[in-house]
């Protein structure tokens, strides 16, 4: 099973947003789960704090909740993606042959693992749960510039394509972590279908 992060900034590009949810439903139903970056939703919570100064540890928990918001999203639009709130859930939904897309609220707002600030985004959060769920493989695509082949978590982090936290919580993870750009979907579209 793949652990496959769906970078919120997808959002201001719906045709390609569409062409991903229509490959991850079909080509991944049953393989893959889906964590939903934060997108123009968590995009409002940073311009709310810089406006009214209000805590780093609420902006983390309003922007979980934004990563919900885009999930609920993501689901609306690709009848074969199930929002799932638990690790119960998100199995279940595999077993059935579905695409499960992840809601954190419930898992993480105020888990005593999760630092609650902006180090820690939608990206170490899939890290955090492909761990849980024993994944095989970590993919987070990206709207940014990539660069191709196998990156360093650490290098990642110093081209400011993941956060600050996610070396940390990639740390000693039995699964590799790949970075794409959301412009492979075709490459990503055939490995898909032929690795899982």
């Amino acid at each position: 099973m793949w652990v496959v992060k769906l970078g919120g900034s997808l959002a201001s590009d719906p045709a390609l947003l569409q062409r991903w949810l229509e490959t991850l439903a079909r080509d991944g139903a049953g393989k893959v789960v889906i964590v939903p970056g934060g997108g123009p939703f968590a995009d409002l919570v940073r311009e709310s704090q810089s406006r009214l100064r209000f805590s780093d540890s609420t902006a983390h928990r309003m922007a979980i909740l934004a990563m919900e918001q885009f999930g609920l999203t993501l689901a609306a639009l690709s009848p074969g993606i199930t929002p799932a709130e638990s690790e119960d859930r998100i199995r279940e939904s595999l077993q059935q042959g579905r695409v499960p897309i992840w809601l954190p609220g419930t898992m993480t707002l105020g888990n005593p693992e999760i630092p609650e600030n902006w180090d820690v985004t939608s990206d170490s959060l899939a890290a955090w749960l492909a761990r849980r769920l024993d994944a095989d493989k970590l993919i987070l695509v990206k709207s940014c510039p990539v660069p191709e082949g196998r990156v360093s978590t650490t290098e990642l982090r110093r081209l400011g394509i993941v956060d600050a936290a996610f070396p940390d919580f990639m740390r000693d993870a039995g699964f590799p972590a790949l970075a794409l750009s959301s412009q492979v979907h075709e490459g990503f579209r055939a490995t898909l279908a032929t690795m899982l």
